[in-house]
């Protein structure tokens, strides 16, 4: 390990979300945030390759690698480029995608570049809600070893194995050219180091927590039980993995062609890949019984234990725990929410639709007076919703919502489930309706809590991180009490790159291990939430009143067995 005080060492940490990749170039020794970059999905912009109303969303991988390029050029111009000692990658997950026996990516073929099963299945592509509910049947009944054990005891259409069935049933072409499947950050950091396939260091974070990979059972699951689930899948466990590597590890250097491409050297450490809630969770100095909810799109909740404490007790209903996840060393363990940012975009996007369907056909308003109007409500809508929302008084409002809108994470997953809302009156306005969805998503977060400590997991302190809880001010105090407890916020912007980043030092040798490089790197907290003792009580009640009509929407939904694909619609009651 090199020594703090000679020459400058920096690293450049690579975080992609669902709608954009950002790279953040950060001092390897102080952890001053040097220079960022973002970079926005040009083909998922404008939802090439999606079908929203049937839950498919696909990603481009040229959408990847343009946004790579944009953006650590972008930072690396700043420090010369042999100061650049490392760098590492965390994605959404799962976001599994096929590859060809070179590790190319089906999507970048030209016979196969505009189908949408040759390219990434995002994380909250339900389209594979059949082959989850086999999955979780056939494990509990084919005879042999409980294959979801460690991830919940329920297995989602939106992990690795119920992706690649359902791909492999729908298209033969497909099924036909992939020599394997590889986790979005897996095969973005196979792209950076030129790597053998074979040999290819794959991530414990992605393997562990989507694909039910264990020690315990030699690596993947059994050939036997995944021919069992699908016939289709035969052969596919050889021409994987059997080892995984948690992210402080080498998985190699940046290739010839990619040094030249980002403005870098070969000397430039490449890290292995992680996912972006479990980077974040490090940025936000998580410690043992801390859970630190990374809240954008959908929620993370990361969780983290002494191994050796957690023994072999399962939690049920969550998204895994896997040994060196988060922390090498310690137990990592995840559950969150299919739908947090997501649903109040969702409601925004319902209160916009006449600024889409209705403007243009304006005779007062020029169309550049129309393309203005609608960027300044599309900027202004969500703050000024949050404004008059939480002026609403509960005693004002009988509003009740239901936060499944894109199914059910934890506890208990279940994507089959739909949103509802309850209570209206012809008295209801908008500020109430939007305060109801945002209770809504506090509440999911409250049964996450209490799921981990009535499964013996103590969560001691809660840590926000993410775009929601960097900007909502109203969100993250009805969350605090909602939950009766403190939330600190951390400081950084961009926690999942700084975690990627902390990851990245470690494996070029600037800190000795993962809690040395976040010491060294934290950012520390910009403020705590702490709960208003006049609307915990209030929440309590309203709690249990979700409680109860999540009960209602599960009791007339079709549960995941008999395996069919649902078409609910969603309950909406007045």
């Amino acid at each position: 390990m090199q020594n703090p005080t000679s020459q400058p060492a920096y690293v450049i940490g690579i975080d992609y979300g669902t709608d954009s990749v950002r790279a953040l170039l950060v001092n390897a020794h102080t952890g001053a945030e040097v220079a960022q970059a973002v970079h926005y999905y040009p083909r998922w912009k404008t939802l090439q390759y999606c079908r929203p109303a049937k839950n498919q969303f696909r990603q481009h991988p040229l959408d990847y690698i343009e946004g790579l390029e944009a953006t650590v050029r972008k930072v690396a111009q700043q420090v010369p480029a042999e100061q650049i000692k490392g760098l590492a990658i965390d994605t959404t997950g799962s976001t599994p995608g096929p590859v060809n026996a070179d590790g190319v990516a089906l999507g970048l073929l030209p016979e196969f570049q505009d189908n949408p099963n040759a390219l990434f299945v995002l994380w909250k592509d339900h389209t594979a809600l059949a082959e989850a509910a086999e999955i979780n049947h056939k494990a509990r009944t084919w005879g042999g070893e409980d294959f979801t054990k460690f991830e919940g005891g329920i297995y989602s259409s939106e992990w690795f194995w119920a992706k690649i069935a359902h791909i492999l049933r729908e298209d033969e072409a497909v099924a036909e050219a992939a020599h394997s499947w590889m986790e979005h950050c897996d095969w973005m950091t196979l792209l950076l180091t030129g790597g053998d396939l074979a040999s290819f260091r794959r991530s414990r974070c992605a393997a562990g927590h989507k694909a039910m990979w264990h020690e315990s059972w030699g690596g993947l699951p059994a050939e036997e039980f995944l021919t069992h689930v699908e016939s289709k899948l035969a052969g596919l466990r050889n021409r994987l993995f059997t080892e995984t590597y948690t992210a402080d590890q080498v998985a190699g250097h940046l290739s010839e062609e990619w040094a030249q491409r980002l403005g870098l050297t070969t000397s430039t450490v490449v890290a292995v890949g992680s996912f972006d809630a479990h980077a974040g969770a490090v940025a936000g100095e998580i410690e043992a019984y801390s859970m630190v909810k990374v809240m954008g799109t959908s929620t993370c909740d990361i969780v983290v234990a002494p191994t050796a404490e957690v023994g072999d007790h399962l939690v049920a209903g969550i998204c895994g725990q896997v040994d060196g996840s988060v922390i090498p060393g310690m137990l990592g363990l995840e559950a969150g929410q299919s739908a947090f940012g997501d649903l109040l975009a969702w409601f925004r996007n319902i209160v916009e639709w006449p600024l889409h369907n209705v403007l243009s056909h304006s005779k007062v308003l020029t169309a550049e007076q129309q393309a203005d109007l609608r960027e300044e409500m599309t900027d202004n809508l969500i703050v000024h919703l949050s404004q008059a929302a939480a002026a609403v008084h509960p005693d004002d409002s009988h509003v009740l919502a239901l936060d499944w809108v894109n199914g059910r994470r934890t506890p208990d997953a279940n994507q089959a489930l739909k949103g509802a809302l309850t209570g209206l009156t012809m008295g209801t306005n908008a500020p109430q309706i939007f305060r109801a969805l945002v209770e809504a998503i506090c509440y999911g977060s409250k049964q996450i809590v209490e799921r981990f400590e009535s499964e013996g997991i103590p969560i001691k302190q809660v840590i926000g991180i993410g775009g929601v809880a960097k900007k909502s001010q109203f969100v993250m105090q009805t969350l605090a009490d909602v939950l009766d407890r403190p939330i600190k916020i951390a400081v950084s912007e961009q926690a999942p790159a700084l975690g990627s980043a902390m990851y990245a030092a470690v494996a070029a040798g600037l800190h000795a291990d993962v809690l040395t490089a976040q010491k060294a790197m934290g950012s520390g907290f910009a403020e705590t939430y702490t709960p208003n003792p006049d609307r915990v009580a209030d929440y309590a009640a309203r709690y249990a009143q979700y409680q109860a009509l999540g009960r209602f929407v599960e009791s007339v939904t079709v549960g995941e067995e008999p395996v069919v694909e649902t078409e609910t619609a969603a309950v909406t009651t007045a």
